[in-house]
């Protein structure tokens, strides 16, 4: 499903115009991206969790060259979902 997607099935369901549905939808992304931003996280009860993780430092090899990689350290999104949705999608 695209963004274009979600935003026409939001729409249908809630009632809104396609552009009010844009602006919810996108104003809902930008809400979870600034959050996620200041390391907090966004629990959704039945649904998941959205987190940031902590990836430390590493060396790797290139698989071509043998050449050591240094790779540096890095925080990254992480997404935990949650039971109600988990049971919803193995059914």
């Amino acid at each position: 499903m695209t963004k274009a997607e979600l935003i026409a099935v939001v729409a249908e369901k809630a009632g809104l115009s396609k552009k009010d549905a844009d602006a919810a939808v996108s104003a809902t992304f930008e809400a979870i991206t600034e959050t996620l931003v200041k390391g907090d996280k966004i629990q959704l009860v039945g649904f998941g969790t959205f987190a940031t993780k902590e990836r430390p430092a590493r060396t790797c090899i290139n698989p071509s060259t043998k050449a050591k990689i240094e790779v540096p350290a890095t925080t990254v999104p992480v997404f935990k979902i949650g039971k109600a949705l988990k049971e919803a999608v193995a059914k």
